[in-house]
């Protein structure tokens, strides 16, 4: 349906987006994620021609949109776009918006378009405020008289820029009641979000931007359980949220677990799975300072909370040179390595950002 070919958008100061190459087919649900500055909006807006690709192309349907000659007011109607601030006409009212659209754009009689609209406001629970101004409408209520509006062209893609962030909690899930619904419809959507757990669940792609363009993507399924890249890891993951600088002077335990414990408080984490990553804790200093680490007795723990996943990471990173296999093997019939691998899911090494050894992660 819509094939996106080296798209490059430069402004005066930054290029967020340099060479973005996609494929959207009918049907798709596709969650655009990652962090601020990646381009997620510029590439909506670019995709509907509210931002001029500095280069490249777009192609919808094979006709090439980035055209001169291109008719951007018909290209509009078969691609719907819904704000995160809702843009409707102060004006007008709720019927009135959704009627607009289809008696300016494609000139459908006065009735006709009421008609529609109409039934389009109550597809989306919308009928009861029809009469009603945007001013006298929840947030909820604007976005989902949006989605209405959006809908009255028939489109054949629906881009939505982060349809909740400008709503307050109680009515986020109402709005993303309506657009799950257009996706087990069928409709072909691509969505910027913010809401993992949403993303997760509607969409069957995932694009995750980063360094200009589309840094990874597959299923919901393999971005959020399983990514192949580390910015994408660190991203789903949250970040590093927790990070401290342990040295054996320095150490003091009960400080370090008290962090522990607010942390996986501020996240909600489980309670039980909180006790076993400050038992594991525990044990995992005891073993870096007396098997693990050399002379430099220092090393990083970061904590990282997965949404996705709802699952905590603990990881530490020696700043010195990683022991041998033998010393290893030797560490793994002690008491302490015992009781780490009974209380926590998984555990695993990679190669550290810090220093020249090995990183040890440890999962709950």
């Amino acid at each position: 349906m819509i094939e996106i070919q080296h798209l490059r958008k430069e402004y005066d100061q930054t290029t967020p987006i340099k060479d973005l190459n996609a494929t959207i087919n009918k049907g798709d649900v596709i969650a655009v994620i990652g962090p601020s500055g990646t381009g997620k909006t510029t590439l909506l807006r670019c995709i509907n021609l509210l931002e001029r690709p500095t280069s490249g192309h777009i192609l919808v349907n094979g006709m090439d949109i980035t055209k001169k000659d291109c008719n951007i007011n018909k290209v509009r109607t078969k691609l719907g776009m819904v704000f995160q601030s809702f843009n409707l006409y102060e004006h007008l009212t709720v019927v009135e918006n959704c009627m607009l659209a289809q008696t300016v754009l494609l000139k459908t009689p006065r009735q006709e378009a009421y008609q529609k609209a109409m039934s389009l406001l109550e597809s989306v629970d919308m009928k009861n405020q029809a009469l009603q101004y945007p001013n006298q409408l929840s947030g909820g209520q604007k976005q989902r008289a949006a989605i209405a509006r959006t809908l009255s062209t028939d489109p054949d893609i629906i881009l939505f820029d982060e349809p909740t962030s400008a709503l307050d909690p109680l009515t986020v899930g109402e709005v993303e009641d309506v657009i799950a619904k257009l996706a087990k419809k069928g409709c072909t959507m691509m969505l910027v979000t913010h809401s993992m757990d949403f993303a997760y669940s509607v969409s069957n792609r995932v694009f995750y931007l980063d360094q200009g363009g589309i840094y990874e993507e597959g299923s919901p399924e393999q971005i959020f359980h399983e990514p192949q890249k580390e910015l994408t890891r660190k991203f789903i993951r949250r970040l590093v949220s927790l990070e401290m600088d342990i040295s054996e002077i320095s150490h003091n335990l009960y400080e370090e677990m008290g962090k522990i414990l607010a942390f996986a408080k501020e996240k909600d984490f489980d309670a039980n799975r909180t006790m076993n990553t400050c038992y594991v804790y525990e044990e995992v200093c005891s073993l870096m300072f007396h098997s693990i680490l050399g002379d430099d007795r220092k090393f990083t723990v970061s904590l990282e909370y997965s949404a996705g996943e709802k699952k905590m990471f603990m990881s530490f990173a020696p700043h010195s040179k990683s022991p041998d296999a033998q010393t290893m093997e030797q560490m793994q019939t002690q008491l302490e390595y015992k009781i780490i691998r009974h209380y926590c899911a998984d555990m695993y090494e990679e190669q550290s950002d810090k220093g020249i050894g090995m990183r040890y992660t440890f999962v709950f």
